[in-house]
Protein backbone atom coordinates (compact mmCIF):
# COMPACT_ATOMS: atom_id res chain seq x y z
CA UNK A 1 0.00 0.00 0.00
CA UNK A 2 2.94 2.47 0.73
CA UNK A 3 4.69 2.27 -2.35
CA UNK A 4 1.23 3.13 -3.93
CA UNK A 5 0.73 5.68 -2.05
CA UNK A 6 4.10 7.21 -2.48
CA UNK A 7 3.88 7.00 -6.44
CA UNK A 8 0.39 8.72 -5.97
CA UNK A 9 2.86 11.71 -3.56
CA UNK A 10 5.34 11.88 -6.52
CA UNK A 11 2.91 12.43 -9.36
CA UNK A 12 1.13 15.11 -7.42
CA UNK A 13 3.86 16.89 -6.49
CA UNK A 14 5.33 17.09 -10.21
CA UNK A 15 1.59 18.39 -11.16
CA UNK A 16 2.20 20.98 -8.35
CA UNK A 17 5.45 21.93 -9.68
CA UNK A 18 3.98 22.38 -12.87
CA UNK A 19 1.02 24.24 -11.70
CA UNK A 20 3.34 26.46 -10.30
CA UNK A 21 5.95 26.77 -13.07
CA UNK A 22 2.47 27.36 -14.79
CA UNK A 23 0.57 30.09 -12.44
CA UNK A 24 3.90 31.92 -11.13
CA UNK A 25 6.89 31.79 -13.20
CA UNK A 26 5.69 34.04 -15.87
CA UNK A 27 4.48 36.52 -13.42
CA UNK A 28 8.64 37.01 -13.27
CA UNK A 29 8.34 38.69 -16.82
CA UNK A 30 5.05 40.27 -16.85
CA UNK A 31 6.56 43.64 -15.95
CA UNK A 32 9.21 43.49 -18.19
CA UNK A 33 6.50 42.29 -20.92
CA UNK A 34 4.26 45.44 -20.39
CA UNK A 35 6.90 47.68 -20.74
CA UNK A 36 8.45 46.02 -24.09
CA UNK A 37 11.68 45.06 -22.28
CA UNK A 38 11.02 41.50 -23.53
CA UNK A 39 8.99 39.96 -26.32
CA UNK A 40 6.29 37.23 -24.64
CA UNK A 41 8.22 34.45 -25.77
CA UNK A 42 11.73 36.07 -25.28
CA UNK A 43 10.26 36.63 -21.81
CA UNK A 44 9.31 33.03 -21.37
CA UNK A 45 12.32 31.50 -22.26
CA UNK A 46 14.30 33.80 -19.97
CA UNK A 47 11.98 33.01 -17.20
CA UNK A 48 12.35 29.32 -17.74
CA UNK A 49 15.85 29.24 -18.33
CA UNK A 50 16.43 30.83 -14.80
CA UNK A 51 13.52 29.17 -13.40
CA UNK A 52 15.25 25.55 -13.94
CA UNK A 53 19.01 27.26 -12.72
CA UNK A 54 17.06 28.21 -9.41
CA UNK A 55 15.10 24.71 -9.14
CA UNK A 56 18.51 22.63 -9.69
CA UNK A 57 20.37 25.05 -6.84
CA UNK A 58 17.61 24.54 -4.51
CA UNK A 59 17.79 21.32 -3.83
CA UNK A 60 20.07 22.04 -1.33
CA UNK A 61 18.01 24.27 0.81
CA UNK A 62 15.14 22.04 0.48
CA UNK A 63 16.33 20.05 3.60
CA UNK A 64 16.28 22.95 5.87
CA UNK A 65 13.13 24.05 4.67
CA UNK A 66 11.77 20.34 5.09
CA UNK A 67 12.64 20.60 8.66
CA UNK A 68 11.24 24.52 9.47
CA UNK A 69 8.22 23.07 8.13
CA UNK A 70 6.52 20.09 9.70
CA UNK A 71 7.54 16.78 10.96
CA UNK A 72 5.30 14.05 9.61
CA UNK A 73 4.27 10.47 11.00
CA UNK A 74 6.24 7.64 9.21
CA UNK A 75 3.58 4.95 7.01
CA UNK A 76 0.86 5.22 4.95
CA UNK A 77 -0.76 8.13 7.48
CA UNK A 78 2.17 10.48 6.58
CA UNK A 79 1.63 9.97 2.77
CA UNK A 80 -1.79 10.51 2.58
CA UNK A 81 -1.10 13.57 4.46
CA UNK A 82 0.93 14.66 1.48
CA UNK A 83 -1.82 13.39 -0.84
CA UNK A 84 -4.41 15.47 0.34
CA UNK A 85 -2.50 18.15 0.98
CA UNK A 86 -0.61 18.65 -2.18
CA UNK A 87 -4.69 17.71 -4.02
CA UNK A 88 -6.05 20.62 -2.17
CA UNK A 89 -2.80 23.11 -3.20
CA UNK A 90 -3.33 22.08 -7.37
CA UNK A 91 -7.22 22.51 -6.75
CA UNK A 92 -6.89 25.58 -5.40
CA UNK A 93 -4.03 26.80 -7.79
CA UNK A 94 -6.58 26.12 -10.83
CA UNK A 95 -9.23 27.44 -9.62
CA UNK A 96 -7.08 30.89 -9.18
CA UNK A 97 -5.50 30.97 -12.35
CA UNK A 98 -9.04 30.28 -14.01
CA UNK A 99 -10.15 33.62 -12.12
CA UNK A 100 -6.61 35.18 -13.36
CA UNK A 101 -6.30 36.03 -9.32
CA UNK A 102 -2.12 35.88 -8.25
CA UNK A 103 -2.31 34.11 -5.24
CA UNK A 104 0.95 31.74 -3.79
CA UNK A 105 0.93 28.37 -4.17
CA UNK A 106 3.32 28.33 -0.96
CA UNK A 107 0.48 29.20 1.44
CA UNK A 108 -1.94 26.95 -0.33
CA UNK A 109 0.44 24.19 0.04
CA UNK A 110 0.97 24.60 3.52
CA UNK A 111 -2.57 25.28 4.11
CA UNK A 112 -3.15 22.03 2.55
CA UNK A 113 -0.81 20.35 4.92
CA UNK A 114 -2.02 21.77 7.79
CA UNK A 115 -5.77 20.78 7.17
CA UNK A 116 -4.42 16.92 6.59
CA UNK A 117 -3.06 17.08 9.68
CA UNK A 118 -5.59 18.37 11.44
CA UNK A 119 -8.12 15.53 10.02
CA UNK A 120 -5.46 13.18 11.18
CA UNK A 121 -6.10 14.00 15.11
CA UNK A 122 -9.69 14.23 14.19
CA UNK A 123 -9.98 10.58 13.50
CA UNK A 124 -7.27 9.67 16.11
CA UNK A 125 -4.74 9.19 14.01
CA UNK A 126 -0.84 10.48 14.74
CA UNK A 127 -0.63 14.37 14.55
CA UNK A 128 1.69 16.42 12.56
CA UNK A 129 4.61 17.81 14.53
CA UNK A 130 4.92 21.36 14.01
CA UNK A 131 1.91 22.67 12.79
CA UNK A 132 1.50 25.65 15.08
CA UNK A 133 4.82 27.01 13.86
CA UNK A 134 4.40 26.67 10.76
CA UNK A 135 1.18 28.56 10.09
CA UNK A 136 3.05 31.13 12.04
CA UNK A 137 6.17 31.41 10.44
CA UNK A 138 5.54 29.80 6.93
CA UNK A 139 1.92 31.61 6.29
CA UNK A 140 0.40 34.10 8.68
CA UNK A 141 3.64 36.24 8.56
CA UNK A 142 4.87 35.91 5.49
CA UNK A 143 1.36 36.86 4.30
CA UNK A 144 1.15 39.99 6.51
CA UNK A 145 4.76 41.10 5.95
CA UNK A 146 6.66 40.20 2.71
CA UNK A 147 4.11 41.76 0.54
CA UNK A 148 4.42 45.08 3.22
CA UNK A 149 7.95 44.84 2.58
CA UNK A 150 7.83 44.89 -0.89
CA UNK A 151 5.16 47.55 -1.35
CA UNK A 152 6.93 49.77 1.13
CA UNK A 153 10.18 49.19 -0.62
CA UNK A 154 9.61 49.28 -3.98
CA UNK A 155 7.48 52.50 -3.33
CA UNK A 156 10.55 54.21 -1.49
CA UNK A 157 13.32 53.60 -4.14
CA UNK A 158 11.05 54.92 -6.88
CA UNK A 159 12.14 58.16 -5.55
CA UNK A 160 16.21 57.59 -5.44
CA UNK A 161 15.32 55.96 -9.07
CA UNK A 162 13.89 59.60 -10.29
CA UNK A 163 15.99 61.93 -8.87
CA UNK A 164 18.82 59.96 -10.51
CA UNK A 165 17.18 60.14 -13.49
CA UNK A 166 16.08 63.83 -13.24
CA UNK A 167 18.07 65.61 -15.93
CA UNK A 168 17.48 62.71 -18.48
CA UNK A 169 15.44 62.66 -21.05
CA UNK A 170 11.97 60.17 -20.99
CA UNK A 171 12.81 58.22 -23.84
CA UNK A 172 16.59 57.75 -22.39
CA UNK A 173 15.36 56.96 -19.47
CA UNK A 174 12.73 54.72 -20.65
CA UNK A 175 15.72 52.66 -22.47
CA UNK A 176 17.61 52.20 -20.09
CA UNK A 177 15.55 50.82 -17.47
CA UNK A 178 13.97 48.72 -19.86
CA UNK A 179 17.79 47.03 -19.78
CA UNK A 180 17.62 46.90 -16.14
CA UNK A 181 13.98 45.62 -16.53
CA UNK A 182 14.65 42.45 -18.66
CA UNK A 183 17.86 42.03 -16.38
CA UNK A 184 15.74 42.06 -13.12
CA UNK A 185 13.27 39.72 -14.71
CA UNK A 186 15.60 36.75 -14.89
CA UNK A 187 17.26 37.74 -11.26
CA UNK A 188 13.27 37.53 -10.10
CA UNK A 189 12.64 33.89 -12.55
CA UNK A 190 16.01 32.34 -10.04
CA UNK A 191 14.57 33.35 -6.88
CA UNK A 192 11.61 32.17 -8.09
CA UNK A 193 13.33 28.97 -8.75
CA UNK A 194 15.38 28.96 -5.58
CA UNK A 195 12.40 29.65 -3.28
CA UNK A 196 9.47 27.49 -5.25
CA UNK A 197 11.81 24.54 -6.06
CA UNK A 198 13.12 23.57 -2.72
CA UNK A 199 9.29 24.02 -1.60
CA UNK A 200 8.37 20.80 -4.12
CA UNK A 201 12.05 18.94 -3.13
CA UNK A 202 11.33 19.47 0.27
CA UNK A 203 7.73 17.94 0.25
CA UNK A 204 9.48 14.85 -1.89
CA UNK A 205 11.89 14.67 1.20
CA UNK A 206 8.99 14.89 3.42
CA UNK A 207 7.43 11.70 1.06
CA UNK A 208 10.32 9.82 1.29
CA UNK A 209 11.50 10.04 4.99
CA UNK A 210 7.70 9.07 5.38
CA UNK A 211 7.98 6.03 3.53
CA UNK A 212 11.30 4.86 4.71
CA UNK A 213 13.20 5.44 1.91
CA UNK A 214 15.39 8.29 2.77
CA UNK A 215 18.29 8.93 5.60
CA UNK A 216 17.59 12.78 5.39
CA UNK A 217 19.61 13.20 2.10
CA UNK A 218 18.11 14.32 -1.53
CA UNK A 219 17.97 12.04 -4.37
CA UNK A 220 19.63 13.46 -8.17
CA UNK A 221 16.06 12.84 -8.97
CA UNK A 222 14.45 15.12 -6.98
CA UNK A 223 15.83 18.26 -7.64
CA UNK A 224 15.67 17.24 -11.75
CA UNK A 225 12.39 16.72 -11.02
CA UNK A 226 10.97 19.54 -9.38
CA UNK A 227 13.37 21.92 -12.42
CA UNK A 228 12.18 19.72 -15.06
CA UNK A 229 8.46 20.04 -14.33
CA UNK A 230 8.65 24.11 -13.35
CA UNK A 231 10.10 24.46 -16.13
CA UNK A 232 7.59 22.56 -17.86
CA UNK A 233 4.56 24.41 -16.62
CA UNK A 234 6.54 27.95 -17.57
CA UNK A 235 7.32 27.22 -21.12
CA UNK A 236 3.44 26.89 -21.25
CA UNK A 237 2.75 30.40 -19.79
CA UNK A 238 -0.29 30.57 -17.97
CA UNK A 239 -0.40 34.47 -18.77
CA UNK A 240 -3.90 34.81 -17.11
CA UNK A 241 -2.05 35.93 -13.96
CA UNK A 242 0.47 37.64 -15.59
CA UNK A 243 -2.01 39.77 -17.58
CA UNK A 244 -3.85 40.87 -14.32
CA UNK A 245 -0.49 41.66 -12.93
CA UNK A 246 0.80 43.73 -15.76
CA UNK A 247 -2.09 45.72 -17.03
CA UNK A 248 -5.04 45.31 -14.76
CA UNK A 249 -4.03 46.50 -10.98
CA UNK A 250 -2.00 49.18 -12.20
CA UNK A 251 0.35 51.61 -14.71
CA UNK A 252 3.71 51.08 -14.52
CA UNK A 253 6.36 52.59 -16.49
CA UNK A 254 10.09 50.68 -17.45
CA UNK A 255 11.68 52.99 -13.88
CA UNK A 256 9.21 52.16 -11.85
CA UNK A 257 9.26 48.13 -13.20
CA UNK A 258 12.70 47.92 -12.64
CA UNK A 259 12.80 49.20 -9.34
CA UNK A 260 9.45 47.26 -8.53
CA UNK A 261 11.40 44.05 -10.00
CA UNK A 262 15.19 44.55 -8.20
CA UNK A 263 13.55 45.07 -4.93
CA UNK A 264 11.37 41.63 -5.40
CA UNK A 265 14.69 39.63 -6.91
CA UNK A 266 16.57 40.92 -3.69
CA UNK A 267 13.34 39.75 -1.19
CA UNK A 268 13.54 36.57 -2.98
CA UNK A 269 17.15 36.02 -2.29
CA UNK A 270 17.25 36.90 1.00
CA UNK A 271 14.62 34.69 1.95
CA UNK A 272 16.18 31.49 0.65
CA UNK A 273 19.37 31.91 0.85
CA UNK A 274 19.86 33.80 4.35
CA UNK A 275 16.61 33.29 6.21
CA UNK A 276 15.43 30.13 4.83
CA UNK A 277 11.89 31.72 4.63
CA UNK A 278 9.36 30.73 1.69
CA UNK A 279 8.66 34.24 0.61
CA UNK A 280 5.61 33.83 -2.33
CA UNK A 281 7.12 34.95 -5.79
CA UNK A 282 3.62 36.28 -6.47
CA UNK A 283 2.69 37.54 -3.15
CA UNK A 284 5.70 40.05 -3.62
CA UNK A 285 5.96 40.40 -7.40
CA UNK A 286 2.00 42.10 -6.93
CA UNK A 287 3.25 44.09 -3.95
CA UNK A 288 6.30 45.31 -5.28
CA UNK A 289 4.18 46.49 -8.64
CA UNK A 290 1.10 48.05 -6.73
CA UNK A 291 4.15 49.96 -4.12
CA UNK A 292 5.83 50.73 -7.39
CA UNK A 293 2.85 51.79 -9.52
CA UNK A 294 1.97 53.93 -6.48
CA UNK A 295 4.32 56.56 -6.16
CA UNK A 296 2.70 58.75 -9.48
CA UNK A 297 1.55 62.05 -9.21
CA UNK A 298 -1.87 60.47 -10.48
CA UNK A 299 -3.89 57.51 -9.39
CA UNK A 300 -3.35 54.64 -11.72
CA UNK A 301 -4.53 51.36 -9.55
CA UNK A 302 -7.75 49.32 -9.60
CA UNK A 303 -8.65 49.74 -5.97
CA UNK A 304 -11.45 47.29 -6.36
CA UNK A 305 -9.32 44.47 -8.07
CA UNK A 306 -6.37 45.03 -5.30
CA UNK A 307 -9.08 44.58 -2.53
CA UNK A 308 -10.48 41.37 -4.11
CA UNK A 309 -6.86 39.94 -4.62
CA UNK A 310 -6.23 40.59 -1.34
CA UNK A 311 -9.21 38.53 -0.21
CA UNK A 312 -8.38 36.02 -1.38
CA UNK A 313 -4.60 36.07 -0.31
CA UNK A 314 -6.33 35.60 3.03
CA UNK A 315 -8.67 33.08 1.71
CA UNK A 316 -6.06 31.11 0.50
CA UNK A 317 -4.55 28.99 3.65
CA UNK A 318 -7.80 28.84 5.14
CA UNK A 319 -9.58 27.40 1.71
CA UNK A 320 -7.30 25.06 1.29
CA UNK A 321 -6.61 23.95 4.99
CA UNK A 322 -10.84 23.12 4.86
CA UNK A 323 -10.18 20.82 1.23
CA UNK A 324 -7.62 19.28 2.70
CA UNK A 325 -9.43 18.25 5.57
CA UNK A 326 -12.44 16.58 4.12
CA UNK A 327 -9.82 15.25 1.66
CA UNK A 328 -7.62 13.42 4.41
CA UNK A 329 -10.80 12.05 5.98
CA UNK A 330 -11.65 10.68 2.95
CA UNK A 331 -8.77 9.10 2.28
CA UNK A 332 -8.46 7.53 5.87
CA UNK A 333 -9.50 4.09 7.00
CA UNK A 334 -12.61 3.95 9.03
CA UNK A 335 -11.00 2.31 12.36
CA UNK A 336 -12.95 -0.53 13.37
Amino acid sequence: MAPAIFTAVVLLAAGFAFLNGFRDASTSVALAVRNRALTPSVGVLLAAFFNFVGALLSASLAVAASQSWINLPHGTDGLNILVAGLASACAWGLLMWRRGIPASSTHALVGGLAGAGLASLAIGGPGVAGVDQSLLFQVVLPLVLSPLVAYSGSFLLVYPATWVARYTQPNVVNQRFRRGQAVAAGAVAFGHGLQDGQRVSAVLLLALLAAGYSDGGIPTWVAALSAVMMTAGTLFGGWRISHTIGYKITRIDPLRGSVAQTFSALMLFVGAIALHWPLSTTHTVTAGALGAGENQHFSVTNRKLVIRILWFWALTPLATCALAFVLALALSPIPG
